[in-house]
């Protein structure tokens, strides 16, 4: 049987004027920015409708930015019933109340405590991350290793995007000697990214501890339908493991490649990406050819 997938992006994909559409046009989803609005005790919702992008690229702006304009289109779509879905980083935590694992309340809410603990983070270790292009992963891993070993920095991979688009993280040296390195071997770009510091690396370490109490915290549902998790790119439906899966994710790679191609092992032929930009569809078209992608 053929199953559809939704797909929520991550940081990155936020524009400015983003959602309010949304909040113009539908009741409900004027409800739910107001109340985000609340949580959040700020207006999230002036920023992203009026902001320009420099206020947008706020880490405490940013994720609950995402996160609220994938979140509020599902939320009121009556005819919403995923058969799997995935996040490409906080975008795992849409997914999650996309498949009603988490609350709106209790998302926003986790989304919120994890991009003040990543700036944090951000700000005690200064760091970054690099785009790497046409190498094989295996190629990338291995001089992520040799940078390592040679000069004691941290760099490691971050996120498994695509066949031939892997992204690096770690410090800001470390990267610097990564990227010469990959060029070298035979790298088409290998490329700094103007991020704040260095996600899915295990400079991340004091946000996932801040993270992991929150979630431990904070209630989990059994969800309607598995969602694909980045830290094992496998089918989860168990609350526990989803909340270790979560808590990991912040120190470990998202392995997005292998969550598409897991997602269409078990039977996904269509993916839809729910939220703003169309960063995933691109992504899921360079991992297959032969599935509907929207």
């Amino acid at each position: 049987m053929s199953k559809i997938a939704y797909v929520f992006p991550g940081q990155g994909s936020q524009y400015p004027g983003m959602g309010k559409e949304l909040y113009e046009n539908n009741s409900k989803a004027k409800e739910l920015f107001e109340k985000a609005n609340e949580i959040l005790g700020f207006r999230i919702s002036d920023i992203m409708f009026n902001g320009t992008e420099e206020e947008l690229k706020q880490t405490k702006v940013t994720q609950p930015a995402v996160f609220l304009h994938s979140v509020i289109q599902t939320l009121i779509t009556e005819t919403f019933r995923p058969n799997m879905v995935a996040g490409h980083s906080l975008g795992e935590f849409s997914a999650l109340v996309a498949n009603g694992t988490l609350s709106f309340e209790d998302g926003l809410n986790l989304v919120s405590i994890r991009a003040m603990a990543m700036q944090k983070a951000c700000e005690i270790n200064p760091s970054t991350m690099a785009a790497v292009l046409g190498l094989d992963d295996t190629k990338v891993e291995e001089i992520c290793k040799l940078v390592q070993n040679e000069t004691g920095e941290i760099v490691v991979p971050a996120n498994y995007n695509c066949p031939g688009q892997l992204v690096i993280s770690g410090s800001i040296k470390g990267i610097e000697i990564a990227c010469q390195k990959m060029k070298e071997a035979g790298a088409k770009r290998a490329l700094v990214l103007p991020v704040g510091g260095a996600f899915h690396s295990p400079l991340m370490e004091p946000a996932r501890k801040e993270l992991e109490t929150a979630i431990f915290q904070t209630h989990f549902n059994a969800p309607v339908c598995p969602i694909y998790q980045n830290y094992t790119a496998m089918p989860e439906t168990n609350p526990n493991k989803i909340k270790e899966n979560l808590i990991a994710q912040l120190t470990a790679p998202v392995k997005w490649t292998q969550s598409v191609q897991k997602m269409i092992e078990d039977g996904a032929t269509k993916f839809i990406e729910v939220g703003p930009g169309k960063v995933l569809q691109g992504l899921i078209k360079k991992i297959s050819a032969h599935v509907e992608v929207s």
